[in-house]
Formats: C-alpha cells, structure tokens, sequence
C-alpha cells in the first residue's frame, strides 16, 4: 500500500477519501504525499520505472462508471472540453481532469446539495519533461511523459500528476493549483498576480476590422466610430500588420482568409511604413517621433485613450525572425523546423503550423531571447505603448529538439518575456495567446491574462455557441493561473448579444473589433459606462456545479450555466449552447444537430458558488433573481429554484442579490444598474443601518441610468448625494427604481441613502 493524504492505492485501487476512483491500477504506480502543508487533500501520483525515454506512456488504472470532465487540446494552440464516464472517453493531450467520486448528480431530487466528491487529476512538469493524461481502448487512464528533444531521456517519475479531492470542485481545484505552486515554485497562481488596468476599460481591436492591412489612419477610424456613438473606448489593440515583416526568397506563401502570410518573418523591431508619418513602402523612417510614437501620441490626445496595445508572436512573427537580416544578426536567429508530439500530431491539422514545417522557424538563439524582447519593448514603450499581445506561444513546444526540450526552452523565453514585460510595462501589460500548453502555464510567474479559447470566428456559424462553452470550461483550469480573455466580438453580428452577455459574466475584459461604422449602440450600452469603463466581475466566470460533468454543446437536454461574484451579489448567465461542437472524428467544429429543440433548466441562487462569502452577516439563503431580458423579480427561499427556458442560440442573466431582513420587517436586496448585462456590479460600497429601527441602507454606486432594488415595503424615501430624489415602486413586482445622470467624473461613486 502506497498513502498520500487522504489517498492510496490498496487491493490495485486507487482510493481517494474512501471512495474507489481507479480500479486495476498498475504495481508500479507510486503515491507521494506533498512536502510541506498542503492546501488540501492530495497526493503526487508518479511509477516505478527504467526512467529512460524522451516520450513515454504509462497505464496507471481504470476509469469506469463515473462522470468526468476534463480539458485537452483540441490543436497545438488550444483546449477545450469532453465529457465522459470510462476511461477511453479520455482524448490526448489531456491537462486537466475532474472526476465525480460518486455516481449521479449532486444534487437530490428536492434540489438539496448532496455531498459529491469532486477528485481532480492534473499532470504537471517534473525536471525537464511534461506530463499529460491519455486514454486506452482497455479504458485505462495513462500518463504521457515527454522531453521535446530525443537526447532528453532521464526522468525520475515519481511525482507525474497531483491528484485532489473535496466537496467542494472550485475549492479543489484553487488548492490543488496551490500545491503545484508551492512544489514546483516555477508559476504563481492567479491570486498573485497584478492584474492590468485594460480590463476594466472597454476596447477595440483592430483585427477584424482590417486584419494585416491595419493602417494608422485605420485606427483613427475605428476610434472616432465609436466615439460619436457614445461608446468611446479606453484601450486599443493594434494587432498583427504593424511590424516588418517579410517572406524568405525561396518561402513558400501561405495566406490565411484573413490575410495573415504564416510564411513572414520579422526584419526589424520598428514599425512598417503604414504606421510611419508620410510613409512609404521600402523606407524606413530612423527618426522615433516619425514612426509609431507620432501614431500613438496622436491617438492618446484626440481620442482620451488610456491604453495602447500591440501584437507580436513568441517568435517575433509568425514564421520567426529572419536569419541575417540587416541589424538583426544579433539574436542569431537559425532556421528551426517544428517537431509535434504524438498527441499534439493526432489533434486538428493547422495551417499556421503547416506553414512552419514546410519553411521552417528563425529561431533566435535561447540566449538571446531577453535582448530581443527588451530591444522590442524598450522601444514601444518609448513610443508610448502600455503592453503586448504575445501570440503563438505554444510553438515552442515544437522547437525543444537541440535546446534541452521544450520545458526548458519554453521556461527560458517565458522568463525573458516577463522580464522585460516587467522592466517595460509596468501595469504588467501583457495579454498571452495561443498558450494553452502546461509547458507555458507553469512556468508563467507574472503573465495574468490568457486568452481562453480559439477565435472568435464571425463568418464560421458552427463557432459561436461552441465559443461561449468552450471558454467557460476551459476557465476552470486555466483561470488558477490567469484572468481568461473571452477575445474580441462584433456588435453587429446575428450573436452579437449572446456572445455580449457572456463577456459580461466572463469577469474579463470586453473589446470589440468592429468595422467603422458598423456598431449596436444599444448592445453597447448594456456593456460599458460612458465613461468607457465596465462592470467587471470579481472572478474568472465558471460553470455552475450541476454543470460540471454535463455536456451544453451535444446531449440535447442540458442549459450552460456560468456563474460569477460582484462586490455583493452574484451573476449567473445561462446558454443554450446545443447542436455543434469539435467532432473527434472530423478533427474540426461541425454543427450535428442543424436545429436544436428548446430546452428547460433551472436556476437557483446557490448557482453562484461563493455567494455566501459576500453576502451579509446572518443571511440563511433568502434570495431575489432579476432577470436581464424578462425584467422579472423573483425571491427564492434557501434552496428553491425557477424553471428557465430557452430556445436554441438564446440567452439570459440573472442577477442574484442576498435577502436582508431588516430591523424594520422589511426585506430588502439591491440589484444594481439594470438596464446593464451585470447590474450588480455597479454596487462597490453596502452597509445596512439595523441598530434600533432605522431601516437604512447605504450604498455606493458606479454609473448612470436606472438603479433598482427589491424591497417588501414602498421606500419612506431615497437620497443620491444628499439630495431626496424621486422614485418609483410596483407594488406587484416591490421593484424600486430611481434614475441616476452621466456624472461628470469618470469611476464616481454616487451615495445612495434608501430608508425602509
């Protein structure tokens, strides 16, 4: 018998706080506890072997007659999720897996919680190789070790995937993140991390808008658009068609739809003509205040901007930088050809990465990449560019062959990136892409937000709805270490309000990439404040619980729920998501089902996981849910739920508030800004007033437009400011209501008196 805490492997099962999780378990599987105090019951999962091979698979058990999720890339850039009950459900390249230690839901047939246990699997890094979980026709979960570089071959195997368990699955897999964090000291959690400003500040990105052939004069466009509707935006993204680039003479052309050349390589740090004051195709402007520092300080002084971002790759471009190019001999860039792994092989073919084996990569030298990325940014930042879209990450897990293997390549440049992020861009301005690989993730100290799922594709009808769920899983695992960014969207689109109210939940930021002129106000308005900031919520959003281990995209039946926190209330968006998702068999997103049926759910305010640890002191449960669409007020006793209904591609929010019982009888729970996707994060300051019978309530409040609040008795009266304003009750519905004005200051906060 091997122990952790709370786990072992006795009679060949593997047995996690009692329950049998892993039957037939293989003799040279080991189980080792964590050094030191770990942060919840776990143990390291590793085996006994000749510790010899660049790429290796290990059986460790049986997966049988229990619900699963888990998250695995689907192609070298991205994950996403599969649910299942047996273990050759399990695709390749699986990171992160969440088992359910007993059969059937975990809630009972009066909505009550029961007490499931969720057991959460995550391969991790150990030395120079990587870990991953697998599946195999004997229903066997395996783990797959591999270096990247055939001469990396020593291992020691014994602390391969951390395994952990509890009642509750956010908390599991928090502390499970923690004690990686702690053992391997390459990464810190999200907790940790500054978190950049763009977020809170609506943007615009310019890649939809022009893709690669984004001119400066086109940014000034997209940016005046949006002012003159109200919206203006407070960050901008200037993304790939900025930089010098360039095909190899005897490079083989590959163009995307969108205009991308996967065949350029970078020629110089500076900017191209298009972002050069009077400039022309084959000159270069060597004077700085000609170049991207005249595009930025103009569009900083006439548009109010806060925040310039610019995209660039890992690599430099998308095929590298270009070997001895003029002023670029330094990096010593070498012409690499990208190796996949078996697993990453298997998955969906790319034509970026297609484009790479056939020309090749100029890889700069590993000792060099800090020279490179400070040179780069030094310079933006001169020109006075706050941070970086760093995009096709995962390459580097190609490239390991020669360099020691992909860890330790991939750790290299992840410190280098960082390093000069931080001597450079001090709100720590980065955003990471296409990064969904354990290689990066743990070794990601400072990074904090990550892009969280493939594109959004607005021409690609089977996308949107497997976007939206394909984010929010994803979330579970990779927002332990990073804020997930849910991408750009266009306001003018058939799902422009759907894929709105999910970035609305998301607790990310919210950018679109609109063409000028071609914006929905009203949709919009639902989302930023006039002031161009927005009502972000607290968390990464997730799945709800009874989410987990359903499957929104294929089984016919089931809602997508994500829930998230504000500073007093929750917020919970629900999806119908059916009729396509990523076909295993196809390699690639197909609609199954071209017109899925209506499907009923139900919403409860135990929906949103943590709502307790912001509710008040002595709340037992009493909750009121607004709906965004409806306009409906509900109060929920503790545990009671509402049945919902949506056809196929709808949606809706719901904003879930804490019942107070006051010193006066009244009930009373404020909602927020309601006319907003997330009303309940307008609230940034709640006291109750409860000594004797006062009845007051103090809040302070962000933004304009109607405020509403349940209260079980009509408001003696209400102040904004000091001064007594008017209101407006329904005495059906006890929806107060008041209007608020466009203040004159951006981020202030209204004080708001209601006495009951």
């Amino acid at each position: 018998m091997t122990v952790g805490a709370g786990i072992c492997v006795a009679e060949r099962k593997l047995n996690v706080l009692g329950q049998s999780i892993l039957t037939d378990v293989h003799e040279n599987v080991v189980v080792t506890q964590p050094n030191g105090e770990a942060f919840t019951n776990g143990a390291f999962l590793g085996v006994n072997s000749d510790r010899v091979g660049s790429h290796r698979v290990f059986p460790i058990g049986k997966l049988q007659g229990l619900r699963f999720m888990c998250g695995f890339r689907f192609k070298l850039w991205w994950m996403t999720q599969r649910m299942g009950r047996c273990g050759q459900d399990i695709p390749f390249e699986t990171q992160f897996l969440v088992v359910e230690g007993n059969d059937g839901s975990n809630f009972d047939q009066e909505n009550q919680e029961t007490s499931a246990l969720y057991v959460v699997f995550l391969p991790i890094l150990e030395g120079d190789f990587r870990a991953v979980l697998q599946g195999n026709s004997n229903d066997e979960l395996e783990i797959c070790l591999e270096s990247g570089d055939p001469a990396v071959q020593d291992f020691e195997g014994s602390h391969l995937v951390y395994v952990a368990a509890g009642l509750d699955p956010f908390d599991v897999i928090t502390n499970a993140v923690k004690t990686v964090e702690r053992h391997l000291r390459t990464f810190c959690h999200r907790d940790r991390k500054k978190m950049p400003d763009m977020l809170n500040w609506f943007g615009w990105c310019t890649w939809d808008a022009f893709y690669t052939t984004v001119t400066s004069e086109g940014v000034k466009q997209g940016l005046e658009s949006l002012e003159k509707g109200g919206i203006p935006p407070k960050f901008v993204l200037i993304d790939d068609g900025w930089q010098s680039v360039a095909m190899d003479p005897n490079g083989i052309e590959s163009i995307a739809d969108n205009h991308a050349n996967f065949a350029n390589r970078l020629t110089h740090i500076k900017e191209n003509h298009k972002f050069q004051k009077n400039g022309k195709e084959g000159h270069r402007v060597n004077d700085p205040a000609m170049g991207l520092r005249h595009v930025v300080a103009n569009i900083k002084d006439q548009h109010d901007l806060k925040y310039v971002y610019v995209w660039h790759a890992l690599a430099g471009y998308w095929g590298g930088i270009r070997p001895g190019v003029p002023g670029m001999e330094h990096y010593e860039s070498k012409l690499s050809f990208p190796v996949s792994s078996p697993g990453a092989e298997s998955q969906e073919p790319d034509d970026a990465l297609d484009s790479l084996i056939k020309n090749g990569l100029g890889l700069m030298n590993p000792e060099k990449v800090y020279n490179f990325y400070n040179e780069l940014h030094s310079y933006l930042s001169s020109a006075g560019i706050d941070g970086v879209k760093v995009d096709v990450q995962n390459i580097l897990e190609t490239l390991g062959a020669g360099h020691g293997g992909r860890v330790k390549l991939a750790r290299k440049y992840h410190q280098a990136l960082e390093a000069s992020i931080a001597r450079n861009f001090p709100d720590n301005g980065i955003i990471s892409c296409m990064s969904h690989s354990n290689d990066s993730l743990f070794s990601a100290k400072r990074s904090a937000v990550i892009r969280a799922s493939d594109d959004f594709w607005p021409r690609d009808p089977a996308s949107h709805t497997i976007h939206i769920a394909s984010v929010a899983y994803n979330t579970i695992f990779l927002g332990e270490f990073m804020q997930p960014d849910w991408d750009m969207f266009h306001s003018v689109h058939p799902m422009a309000e759907y894929h709105g109210a999910a970035r609305a939940i998301g607790g990310c930021a919210i950018y679109v990439s609109d063409k000028p002129g071609q914006h929905d106000f009203n949709l919009l308005k639902k989302l930023v404040l006039p002031d161009g900031s927005i009502l972000r919520a607290k968390l990464p959003g997730r799945p709800t619980r009874d989410c987990l281990f359903s499957d929104p995209a294929r089984d016919g039946i089931t809602l997508l729920k994500i829930w998230n926190l504000n500073d007093f209330n929750g917020v919970v968006g629900v999806f119908n998501c059916q009729g396509a998702g990523w076909c295993k068999v196809g390699k690639k997103n197909l609609i199954h089902d071209c017109q899925p049926g209506m499907i009923t759910g139900i919403i409860r305010a135990s929906d949103v996981n943590y709502l307790p640890r912001v509710a008040h002191d002595g709340w037992i449960g009493d909750a009121i849910l607004y709906s965004h669409l409806h306009r409906d007020l509900v109060c929920l006793p503790r545990n009671a739920s509402i049945p919902i209904t949506l056809n196929a591609r709808e949606y809706e929010v719901f904003t879930v508030v804490p019942i107070k019982e006051m010193s006066t009888e009244s009930r009373f729970a404020p909602i927020g800004l309601v006319n907003m996707f997330n009303s309940g994060g307008a609230i940034k300051e709640l006291k109750y007033e409860t000594e004797g019978r006062s009845g007051l309530i103090s809040m302070k409040v962000r933004g304009c437009g109607t405020f509403g609040a349940y209260s079980s008795t009509k408001p003696k009266r209400i102040q904004v400011d000091n001064e007594e304003v008017q209101f407006h009750y329904d005495e059906s519905s006890e929806l107060v209501t008041i209007s608020l004005r466009v203040p004159e200051k951006d981020l202030y906060l209204w004080d708001l008196i209601v006495e009951v």
